[in-house]
């Protein structure tokens, strides 16, 4: 049996713009890519936003509710009091930056030209520019532009699909 009778295909809608979010997408595009995958993005609202050339990408701690962060050798949560004080997207968005270049961990730039480098399909979604009034010239050069029916399309023939 060759490899091509084996190839599977995967496709994600994107659609969350913050730090943490953006993790998720391109972790598991880029390893089902490297394992052979075909794989789609299509980047939505907010999600849309990871497709930019400059990222100003933060982690808002407000409402979630799960958010630890390792310091003083344990785990620590946020209240949802300090969440909502002025500052508090900042401090948790230092912090976690600092714990990724600390840990080695791939940044969202380099993991979004690991997939361009892979050969992932990622869709713009046209809507979602139009409406926010994003131009093709805001966004990397890499992906395309296209309608929910381009996901769709995608999606119909994908083994596997993700919302993220």
């Amino acid at each position: 049996m060759s490899e091509d009778t084996n190839a599977k295909s995967m496709s994600i809608i994107v659609t969350k713009g913050t730090l943490d979010w953006a993790y998720p997408p391109f972790i598991l595009a880029t390893t089902a890519a490297a394992m052979g995958l075909d794989v789609t993005m299509f980047f939505t609202f907010y999600g849309l936003v990871l497709l930019k050339k400059d990222l100003n990408l933060k982690v808002n701690p407000l409402g979630n509710a799960s958010m630890e962060m390792p310091m003083a050798g344990m785990h620590m949560a946020m209240p949802n009091i300090l969440a909502a004080m002025p500052g508090a997207t900042a401090l948790t968005t230092t912090m976690m930056k600092n714990m990724i270049k600390k840990k080695g961990v791939a940044s969202i730039e380099e993991l979004r030209d690991l997939a361009i480098e892979a050969d992932v399909n990622m869709i713009a979604c046209q809507m979602t520019m139009d409406l926010f009034e994003y131009k093709r010239e805001d966004m990397i050069d890499g992906p395309s532009v296209g309608g929910a029916a381009s996901w769709v399309e995608v999606a119909t023939k994908s083994d596997i699909n993700l919302y993220i």
